[in-house]
């Protein structure tokens, strides 16, 4: 994935931290706006001349790697990487103010909800991978949301459904990402709620110019934005189209939100006025939200989980997210020389391809909600199990499509080639302060923190 950088100097890997959950526990949420919204911006699939691909595999540079789209960021006293320098800018403002890593984290995850709704926002979740320099101590946070009480197999059944719908109301769960800015603020953060969101707000009062590749996204959803008053009235111009790039967007309803957010607390989305219009909202869609589901909803401190590659230790959150999907593929690649390979070889294509199909089948059958299934992630992100599994990648061959195989008596199901479909959307963020505590935070409505 190319490199997505802010504007302001600092570079931000794209890095998809993708939601995994069951049934039982959080369901795929769609964006919807939090009073009357139920629409979702996703990117439009792009058609891509594979010769046009081949000739432009690095950057015309006079120095570092060519698959290196800026240069390595360095300073003295934090950093905020972000896919928007509105984003960035306004983390970097609370650093200079005297806030933590976390306090940054959290502005520039609010004002991305503004500025890249398709990405991010309160309607998701929030995850966070937290390293506290002075401690010396690494802290997992789950902040996703459960799925609703009356929720269950026989809802499905009833309605003919063979799997969860994409979108639509049947597929919301309790958003979480506003319990995690006050979990995580309570924590490790200096700063009241009320000045980390005081950018976003006025951001969202007086507008600000949408971006190229936002732009494109935006334009991609006005077929699903306009399907409902709610989010059409949010997010077109005039009820009717996307702004256009360049165009100065306003958005005085999330402004609303936000500083009830700023007043209240965390309170007012899960006991206050938001939740009951969120209630509201789903009874009238056919949703099956009840007050009881965000009095109820809570956060989760968990322990991150790791393997090594290569002389790194790389930690991830452990199910119900699928962090260790990514911890299993690095274990499979590990003992190749990908180098030697060529950067987009077919040689070094069909290992990445074939490791991925591997993990993603794992994760197909095992991932889910720990309250309710037991996941054996000490296994799958054990070198043996590597080792036994690094087996079915053959350099002359790939799996047939359908495919299915079998491991510790589960069976997984993996569609074969085709386009991919159009998803909610991730964002990446990244934040450091002085005192060496790191942020790393990927919003699909998801935030991570590292430090």
């Amino acid at each position: 994935m190319n490199p997505k950088t802010n504007g302001t100097g600092f570079h931000s890997p794209a890095i998809p931290f993708n939601r995994c959950y069951n049934m039982l526990r959080c369901l795929p949420i769609t964006l919807f706006t939090f009073f009357l919204a139920s629409g979702i911006m996703t990117e439009p699939s792009k058609n891509v001349d594979l010769a046009e691909l081949a000739a432009a595999q690095g950057f015309d540079r006079p120095s570092g790697s060519m698959h290196q789209g800026r240069s390595v960021v360095v300073a003295r006293h934090g950093i905020v990487a972000a896919s928007h320098p509105l984003a960035a800018q306004a983390g970097l403002d609370i650093l200079k103010s005297g806030g933590t890593a976390a306090d940054a984290a959290i502005t520039a995850n609010a004002m991305l909800g503004l500025v890249e709704p398709m990405s991010c926002g309160i309607g998701g979740d929030l995850f966070a991978i937290y390293w506290d320099n002075q401690e010396k101590q690494l802290y997992g946070l789950n902040a996703s949301g459960r799925s609703p009480y009356k929720i269950s197999l026989d809802v499905f059944r009833k309605k003919g459904l063979q799997q969860i719908p994409h979108d639509g109301p049947l597929s919301w769960s309790v958003p979480g990402c506003v319990s995690g800015w006050e979990a995580l603020g309570k924590r490790f953060g200096k700063k009241p709620l009320a000045d980390l969101l005081a950018p976003a707000i006025s951001t969202a009062e007086e507008g600000f110019p949408v971006s190229e590749i936002i732009a494109s996204s935006w334009r991609g959803s006005e077929a699903s934005l306009a399907r409902h008053t709610g989010s059409a009235a949010t997010y077109l111009v005039d009820g009717k189209r996307a702004p256009r790039f360049g165009e100065i967007f306003r958005n005085p309803q999330l402004a609303h939100t936000y500083r009830l957010l700023a007043q209240q607390g965390a309170a007012a989305f899960y006991e206050g006025e938001i939740a009951e219009e969120l209630v509201r909202f789903s009874e009238q869609q056919g949703g099956l939200f009840t007050e009881k589901d965000f009095r109820d909803h809570t956060i989760q401190w968990v322990e991150p989980v790791s393997t090594s590659y290569r002389g790194y230790r790389v930690w991830e959150l452990p199910p119900n997210g699928q962090g260790i999907a990514a911890l299993e593929i690095l274990n499979l690649l590990e003992p190749h020389d990908i180098r030697s390979m060529g950067m987009g070889s077919s040689q070094y294509l069909h290992l990445f391809v074939e490791a991925k199909k591997l993990a993603f089948a794992d994760r197909a059958a095992y991932l889910g909600d720990t309250d309710f299934v037991e996941v054996p992630v000490a296994w799958l992100i054990s070198k043996a199990y590597a080792k036994e599994l690094r087996a079915k990648i053959s350099p002359g061959r790939f799996e047939a499509s359908p495919w299915t195989f079998s491991c510790k008596g589960a069976v997984a199901q993996v569609k074969g080639p085709g386009l991919p479909a159009n998803d909610s959307g991730t964002t990446h963020l990244s934040v450091t302060d002085a005192l060496g505590n790191v942020v790393g935070s990927n919003t699909a409505n998801v935030l991570l923190v590292l430090g």
